[in-house]
């Protein structure tokens, strides 16, 4: 029986592109569910680490604990598989994540995530490792598989290898589509990169159940997960038409009463944004960067009494450092969370906002006269909608979320987003909204 018995065609398509005699260095294998990406990317590092003594191989994905329920699981599955015995022939340190293996080598298990804390990735500034493989990596940053890609290095000389990393994933229109999908599509990806796209159907060993389950999808996820269309409609997703929010790029007022509405910086890395709003006219942005909470309030009290702006008309993003602000300005507060207008419909006040949002700028009954206009149609391009076509509540794409995939945060947009909750609760209170004040 030879070794490729236990693989299907595209898994033997990718390993070979892994193997020591290709120039490639890079695998992105997949591109639907249930084409056993996770199954390779296991079997894949532990022969490696079995065929090498004393290497170390990786094993990442956005989050750990995601990892260890999910991918770890398939690990010691395929360890099952190979008559592998846990204390015998690999052991598995839940406190350090590290598997180690009775040859010396080891299998680091990683959190790729973008943390504010760490946005260079410095946690991984030390680490030397052989091989890499990352799962579902749409969900995990450009930045992230660079650092990763870089060491790559541990070991190579010795066994006279190649730099090898394997990656898993779904469709997705981020850096992937970019860096991959497109290139593979016009016949342009470069010698060190190959993409080998699987389907359900190349998987002969997945019950016909679960291609059912994947058939009753919603038309855009059954494009993704059953078909891997990477060119699926994105306009499902979309909240705002580009076309209407670049006419809303006109000098034209739409007057009213003065507002500001101020997106507050967290943990002193994103910007703080100050917006001066003429009824549904954004007339101008004020940009902080690392500014401190007093900086923060003396601005926005000056926008105030320079453009007289009552304090009853004057909001801010009261999530984390925010609420320092809300407190030293006694204005009204916007918790992203809190309850809904209209909590039937919107799973919290945030979502609503910005689907209200795009109904002014649908209906051409809102202007901007501020200038950024490319970064305020970027950002608010990237606000698409969750779960279009599902029977729950409308809810958003998360800001975290944004600033992983996009490497940015949706600050202005957010700003932008907040006139809305004067247009949805016009006369509710005097202060803070959502924190019982």
């Amino acid at each position: 029986m030879s070794w490729q018995d236990d693989y299907l065609p595209k898994q033997i398509e990718a390993l070979l592109h892994l193997s020591s005699v290709s120039p490639c260095e890079l695998v992105l294998y997949g591109g639907s569910a249930g084409s056993g990406k996770s199954w390779l990317g296991c079997r894949w590092q532990i022969m490696r680490r079995l065929r090498y003594p004393q290497t170390r191989g990786l094993i990442g994905r956005s989050k750990l604990d995601t990892l260890k329920k999910t991918t770890l699981r398939t690990f010691f599955e395929v360890c099952g598989q190979l008559n592998m015995v846990s204390g015998k022939h690999y052991t598995f340190n839940g406190q350090s994540n590290i598997i180690s293996f009775y040859n010396g080598s080891e299998i680091i298990l990683k959190d790729l995530f973008a943390y504010p804390s760490d946005p260079n990735y410095d946690s991984l500034g030390s680490l030397e490792i052989t091989d890499f493989f990352i799962d579902e990596v749409a969900q995990v940053t450009k930045k992230a598989v660079d650092i990763v890609t870089s060491r790559v290095r541990y070991k190579l000389n010795e066994y006279e290898l190649r730099p090898k990393g394997l990656m898993s994933c779904n469709p997705s229109r981020g850096w992937l589509y970019n860096e991959f999908y497109q290139p593979y599509k016009d016949g342009t990806l470069p010698h060190y990169r190959v993409f080998v796209p699987a389907l359900p159907g190349d998987n002969t060993h997945l019950p016909d159940t679960y291609l059912d389950t994947l058939a009753r999808l919603p038309e855009q996820d059954r494009k993704r997960l059953r078909d891997g269309d990477w060119d699926y409609d994105e306009s499902i997703d979309r909240i705002y038409n580009v076309d209407d929010l670049l006419r809303c790029f006109r000098n034209e007022m739409m007057p009213g009463e003065k507002y500001i509405t101020a997106d507050i910086a967290r943990l002193g890395k994103d910007r703080t944004v100050i917006a001066y709003w003429e009824g549904m006219t954004l007339v101008s942005l004020t940009i902080l960067r690392r500014a401190r909470t007093d900086e923060v309030v003396n601005k926005v009290r000056e926008v105030m009494a320079q453009k007289q702006v009552p304090l009853k008309n004057v909001i801010a993003d009261e999530d984390g450092v925010g609420g320092g602000v809300v407190d030293a300005l006694k204005c009204r507060g916007f918790i992203n969370g809190s309850r809904a207008v209209h909590p039937d419909r919107y799973t919290n006040l945030k979502s609503e906002c910005y689907y209200r949002l795009g109904e002014v700028v649908e209906q051409n009954k809102i202007t901007f006269i501020c200038g950024y206009r490319d970064e305020i149609v970027k950002e608010l391009d990237l606000i698409r909608r969750r779960n279009p076509d599902g029977d729950g509540k409308l809810s958003v794409t998360g800001k975290e979320e944004i600033a992983r995939l996009h490497g940015f945060s949706p600050d202005l947009a957010d700003a932008i987003m907040m006139r809305m909750y004067f247009e949805l609760r016009p006369n509710y209170g005097t202060y803070s909204v959502g924190s019982g004040r």
